[in-house]
């Protein structure tokens, strides 16, 4: 990770910034005052990037710049936070430059600054920047360099592969040369290259789809429908496939050969994404922003980058990034499933049920959208409504029908009181999917709850606690059944373990509260109830809670305990 994206120590800062105080005895409150702000400035900027808003971060990082143009360490900062607010010209004009860093550092800034001069039609300087800079010779400034060759007219340099070592780096280098000899209406020699990306399964997933594309500009339209077939046979709700394979049976026309600019952002995506599964999102969402100033338009690289971005905490700018992809992009659905759980979690249902109705209504053909529309609507607590959009779903779908399909509706139906339809929907889950950890834990709570085949529900629970022994939800699942057959000391043991593994979760408190009630511990209940009301549940929850709390009765006085808690 280049070192310039790790924030500095504030204390760092505060003696760099009481450095800038100048002047004589007769401007020290001046000097005091400037300093307190600039200070200000400085902490709040941090404060902006702790809480993910990376525009906000760019702002004061910027205002600071302008208040003490002199004090070169902002720079780091305002690069930093330019860099992942998306102002690429900013973060240019700020990168680290030769000299500047560790070699990391310098490879990373002639990135960038490449990438600015790429996307302002400045091939040469691009290719100039990544030839010469210190360090660049590897990781994906190396990848970016063919493309910057190609658009600098420098074909021969724009074939050769980089000298990367890494494995994915070595396999985008080659499935670029592919597209760039495709480019150079070299034919022959692009697929002899993808060809041999292909022979190697391992490579398949991130090639085929190119491979395809190829095809169908060849006039190869039955080879390429082939190839869609191939992809949508390991993966049937990949949506770009299914468009590509759609495309091919319309006779439609062939997507064009990618330009320079939307080679190299393809190029900057893939190392992005591998660094966000490897936990280095803020790294990784750099490399976005970079793909991004390159080609807008990128669907996947929007959609990491909201993935990032509302995991960070910044809503709103998960949802402009999600925003960005438009109806008649394949990946549109998606976009919008993930725009409207990002309201749904922060409690605005509302917002999230208008977004998932219109998608369903705008895409009456996408599965996806009715999946979410049904999801959300049981996120919502309004579970027969959610159970009547999976109908048509799954009777559609028949035998081919997900197991997840059946698990939605069968949670969907057990919570609004049909349990002869959710059992049934349950079992056609757990046959389709016999090993399904949250099958295995809702069917067996619910057949135990029901004191309906404890022996072979108690069983399910247990397997789904050994395959996922970390799973709170699932922990909990055991030990509120030892709790309904009155095996209090176990239950207390086993819901202790859940809370411990899931703390935050209301339902897992509220059952070692009662647990606690059983075997005497009063105080401890009470402690754990409590525990439930500052966690905000909804508020049957709490109307229960708060019963058991004002009542000598505990437990009892809220009636039927509280409900196994679900993934």
């Amino acid at each position: 990770m280049p070192s310039f994206l790790r924030l500095a120590f504030v204390s760092a800062a505060l003696i760099a910034l009481t450095a800038c105080a100048t002047g004589g005895p007769g401007s020290e409150a001046a000097a005091a005052r400037e300093d307190a702000s600039l200070y200000g400035l400085y902490l709040a900027g941090h404060g902006a990037l702790d809480a993910g808003d990376s525009k906000a971060a760019a702002a004061y990082f910027s205002q600071a710049q302008a208040a003490a143009p002199a004090a070169t360490f902002l720079r780091q900062q305002v690069f930093t936070a330019a860099l992942l607010s998306g102002d690429i010209a900013k973060a240019a004009a700020n990168a680290p430059g030769p000299g500047e860093g560790t070699a990391g550092d310098q490879a990373f800034g002639a990135l960038v600054r490449a990438v600015e001069a790429l996307a302002d039609g400045k091939g040469a300087e691009a290719y100039a920047t990544l030839s010469t800079a210190s360090g660049a010779d590897g990781g994906p400034a190396a990848l970016l360099r063919p493309w910057a060759a190609a658009a600098a007219g420098r074909t021969s340099d724009s074939l050769a592969i980089p000298g990367v070592t890494d494995r994915l780096y070595v396999l985008i280098a080659k499935r670029d040369q592919a597209a760039l000899f495709e480019r150079a209406r070299r034919y022959a020699e692009a697929e002899t290259a993808y060809k041999a990306l292909l022979s190697q399964r391992l490579y398949q997933a991130l090639v085929l789809q190119d491979y395809g594309e190829f095809l169908e500009r060849r006039g190869r339209k039955a080879e390429a429908r082939g190839v869609y077939d191939q992809i949508l046979a390991g993966d049937p709700d990949d949506p770009v496939a299914q468009a590509a394979r759609a495309r091919v049976l319309s006779g439609g026309r062939p997507p064009p050969v990618p330009t320079i600019r939307e080679g190299a952002a393809a190029a900057l995506t893939a190392p992005a994404a591998a660094l966000i599964a490897d936990r280095q999102p803020e790294v990784g969402l750099g490399y976005l922003r970079l793909a991004l100033r390159l080609d807008p338009n990128l669907d996947e690289a929007w959609i990491l980058a909201g993935d990032v971005m509302g995991s960070a905490g910044d809503a709103a700018g998960a949802r402009e990034a999600f925003s960005h992809i438009g109806p008649k992009s394949p990946r549109y659905a998606e976009a919008r499933s993930r725009l409207a759980w990002s309201y749904q979690g922060d409690g605005e249902t509302g917002k999230a049920l208008e977004i998932a109705r219109q998608t369903a209504e705008q895409l009456p053909r996408s599965d996806l959208a009715k999946l979410t529309l049904a999801d959300v609507l049981r996120g919502a607590d309004r579970f027969e409504e959610s159970a009547r959009v999976l109908d048509p779903l799954i009777a559609a779908k028949g035998d081919k029908a997900d197991w997840r399909l059946h698990y939605m509706r069968g949670v969907a139906l057990e919570r609004s009181g049909h349990w002869p339809e959710a059992e049934a929907d349950l079992e056609a889950a757990l046959k389709l999917n016999p090993d399904q950890p949250e099958v295995l834990n809702y069917l067996g709570y619910s057949w135990v709850n029901r004191g309906m085949k404890v022996k072979e529900g108690m069983a399910m629970i247990q397997r789904a606690v050994d395959a996922q022994p970390q799973q709170g939800a699932y922990v909990d699942s055991l030990g509120w059944a030892y709790y309904r057959l009155g095996q209090y000391d176990k239950a207390v043991a086993i819901l202790e373990r859940a809370v411990s593994l899931d703390a935050s979760d209301p339902e897992i408190n509220e059952h070692l509260g009662d647990a606690y009630w059983r075997v005497g511990r009063r105080n401890e209940a009470a402690f754990q109830w409590r525990a439930v009301l500052a966690l905000k549940p909804d508020e049957p929850t709490r109307a229960r809670v708060e019963a058991k709390l004002n009542s000598p009765l505990g437990p009892d006085a809220a009636g039927k305990g509280a409900a196994v808690a679900a993934q």
